[in-house]
This record gives structure tokens, C-alpha cells and sequence, in this order.
């Protein structure tokens, strides 16, 4: 029997959430305010979710519930009615909350949702993480020089080193790999913000980027596993401590610092439903454009159990076009 998370109606209402929350974050373009872009994304993507005939519980969300009003870890969304199907959710109601403050490109809205207790949380905020598309999957090691995993990914792939896209967030503590991949010979596609979507777009053959690699949110790197577990990719984290004090508190619990997460660690099982709407233009979504009375969204939507994967463009009539949040009920997009 398929399990309801991998029916077509569930996962189009996936798509339906992530919409809401682009749609009123893209409202706030370039406004300079990335809490009031979140919030109202946050807003938006509870109200959606409420919704859903589910039992849903939020394993990765917004913070914990005494810093988070909304989507905090631990929340319950959706219906729960005796019937509804218990699922994990993890979600980032915008991956890139400066990008839409100050007009940047690379911010989506995203939202995955596996089987109960198939969705793992990480013990560090920060994570070192390397992601592959489908032909580099099981080939690289995240423990590897990076000189070794970029010539053995250039022979995988057929081509030169010097042909190689490695993207990486543009921060100074990637001093060092920055300067080892220009060594190399691999190019370098820079990102100020959100590394969810440069991390799926390694398994995206049109967006140009063949590794992701560098140090980044660690609740990031769980949601680009779901992504990649239904694009046939492959994602490697090993957690990574901001600081000594973190470092002491995390080896009190006996967490090992050596350990690495691969793909299924972090999300597991078949039933896996990934959605992604483009905020502002990115290197596989586009973002949300105005035209005329109209607001044109582009989503992606996948599938782990039949590696189904669907853009979705969408057209929404400004004068009817309503989103239902948590805090003022439906209303219209725009008044």
C-alpha cells in the first residue's frame, strides 16, 4: 500500500505551502528587513501547513519553541485527524532571508516531509558538507584533500579539472579551500546566500554546478539531503563546532566530531517529498515576478520513491489570489 505522504494530492499541497511562503516573502524585496521577511513567510507557511489532512510534527523549523512563535522544533501542523498519516517535517520558509531583504539572488522557500523518525537533527548549528549530483554520487569523500576529490570527479565525469564548477559560499573561513581550488584549476561559482539551493543544484544538470562543498547550517544540509535522496545525489556532513564552547558542550553529550552523515543518515526511508519555490532568481528557480495584476511562481517538487521530479510554473490572479496565515486568516495577497 503507498503510504498517503506519496500521494499527488499531499504532494501538490507541499508545492501549495512553499507558494505561500514566497509569495508574501517576495513582498518585502529589497525593503531591507530580513525579519520581516521571514515573518511573514514563517506566517504564511504555518497557515498553509494547518491545512493538510496530517499529522505533521516540525523536526527542523524556525528554532526552539521559546525563540520561535511559529514553526519551532517539536510543533504539530496539519489536521491530525485520527486518519491522517503521521509525518516529519523539516522546512526553511526562505533559505536566504538577506538575499530577499536586499534584493540578492538564491532564495527559495523550502519544505520536506518524510515517514516518522526518518528525519534527523544534527548536533551542531554548523556542518563541513560536500554534495554531488547522481553521477558523482558514492565516489567522493568529504575527508578526502580537495585536490584528490576534484581530480577523481573530473575523471568521473569525463572531462578536465580546469571544466569543473565547484560553488561555495563566499565566506572568509573558506579562505583555505578557496585558494586550494584555484590551485587546482577548478572555476568557482561564488554564493552570498542560501546554500540549500546550491546544493541541489549539483544533481541539476541545466544549473552548471558539479560540487558543492564548505562550511554551513547544519539544518540546511538535512534539507538538501532530502532533495538529493530523490535527485539520486549524494550529500556528506560532518558536524562542525563555532567555537570552543560549543565544541566542550557538544563533546559533554559525546557527539563525534569525526562522524559522517551521508544521505540516508540524515533523511531515511523511501517516502520522501521534497518542495522548493524560487524567491528571487537562483541557479535552478526562478524567482517570484509581478507582471500586470499577476504573480508568476516557479516550484520544483520530487518524489524519493519515484525519483519524479516536476517544475511547476504557476500564474496567480492578483485580484482573487488569497493566503491563508496563522495570525490574520486568508487575506489577500495584495490590497
Amino acid at each position: 500500500m503507498i503510504n498517503l505522504i506519496l500521494s499527488s494530492e499531499i504532494t501538490l499541497d507541499m508545492v501549495r505551502v512553499t507558494e505561500a511562503a514566497a509569495l508574501t516573502g517576495s513582498l518585502h524585496l529589497g525593503r531591507g528587513d530580513k525579519n520581516r521577511v521571514d515573518q511573514a513567510a514563517v506566517d504564511a507557511m504555518r497557515g498553509a501547513l494547518d491545512y493538510l489532512d496530517i499529522k505533521g510534527t516540525i523536526v527542523i523549523g524556525e528554532g526552539e519553541k521559546d525563540k520561535a512563535p511559529m514553526l519551532y522544533v517539536g510543533e504539530e501542523v496539519g489536521s491530525w485527524n485520527e486518519n491522517a498519516t503521521e509525518i516529519d517535517i523539516a522546512v526553511d520558509p526562505i533559505d536566504g532571508t538577506r538575499s530577499v531583504a536586499y534584493g540578492k539572488p538564491n532564495a527559495i522557500s523550502v519544505i520536506a516531509a518524510a515517514e516518522h523518525g526518518k528525519i534527523a537533527s544534527l548536533p551542531t548549528f554548523y556542518s563541513n558538507k560536500l554534495a554531488v549530483g547522481k553521477e558523482l554520487a558514492d565516489k567522493l569523500d568529504i575527508d578526502a584533500p580537495i585536490r584528490e576529490n576534484l581530480r577523481i570527479a573530473a575523471a568521473a565525469l569525463g572531462i578536465k579539472v580546469s571544466e569543473l564548477t565547484v560553488s561555495i559560499l563566499d565566506r572568509e573561513r573558506h579562505y583555505d579551500m578557496i585558494k586550494e581550488i584555484r590551485r587546482v584549476g577548478a572555476r568557482i561559482r561564488f554564493v552570498t546566500e542560501g546554500d540549500v539551493a546550491s546544493a541541489i543544484a549539483t544533481a541539476l544538470p541545466e544549473s552548471g554546478i558539479d560540487i558543492y562543498m564548505g562550511i554551513g547550517g547544519s539544518p540546511e544540509g538535512v534539507l538538501a539531503a532530502a532533495a538529493l535522496k530523490c535527485l539520486g545525489g549524494e550529500i556528506q556532513i560532518k558536524p562542525w563546532p563555532r567555537d570552543e564552547q560549543e565544541k566542550d558542550e557538544m563533546e559533554a553529550k559525546g557527539v563525534d566530531f569525526d562522524r559522517v552523515f551521508f544521505t540516508d543518515d540524515l533523511v531515511g526511508g523511501d517516502n520522501v517529498i521534497f518542495s522548493a519555490t524560487g524567491v528571487t532568481d537562483g541557479s535552478f528557480l526562478k524567482g517570484v515576478r509581478y507582471r500586470r495584476n499577476v504573480a508568476i511562481t516557479e516550484s520544483i517538487v520530487m518524489r524519493s520513491v519515484s525519483r519524479t521530479v516536476r517544475r511547476i510554473t504557476a500564474y496567480h490572479d492578483l485580484e482573487f489570489k488569497t493566503v491563508t496565515t496563522k495570525t490574520l486568516g486568508e487575506r489577500k495577497l495584495i490590497t
